[in-house]
């Protein structure tokens, strides 16, 4: 029962250095990257969805659409608006989204993210920036 020191001094050195990443990261935080659009994508001023959702559904709309080309050989996607669109990333989305460096590229690597996108597809199907 002596040991009462020893154990809060041990719990109080083992705190420490669990939260010491915590500590040093305080404030360190990157700021969120704004990808830049192309002068294609600016003119357009609408995307397959609205801008939120794109941001945050991307990826489930590009696994629905992948799902969907394959599974049931349908090829077109109409918005909630009846607005028709090719599923098609290369095509589609790359057309007006053309610099992935500068679009997608930011945002991943800000989210540590590594898509399996462009394993099968070119990131500038048109040869344009």
């Amino acid at each position: 029962m002596n040991d009462r020191g020893k154990i809060i001094a041990g719990l109080a050195i083992f705190i420490a250095i669990v939260t010491l990443p915590f500590w040093f990261n305080m404030g360190k935080a990157a700021p969120v990257p704004d990808p830049k659009l192309t002068a294609k994508a600016k003119a357009a001023k609408e995307c397959v969805e609205s801008t939120a959702y794109m941001r945050a559904e991307h990826m489930q709309l590009l696994d629905v659409w992948r799902d969907t080309v394959v599974r049931d050989a349908k090829r077109v996607y109409v918005t909630e608006k009846g607005k028709e669109y090719m599923m098609s990333l290369s095509n589609t989305c790359l057309d007006c989204h053309s610099n992935k460096t500068e679009f997608c590229d930011r945002c991943h690597d800000y989210a540590s993210a590594r898509p399996y996108c462009w394993d099968c597809h070119i990131d500038n199907p048109k040869g344009e920036n």
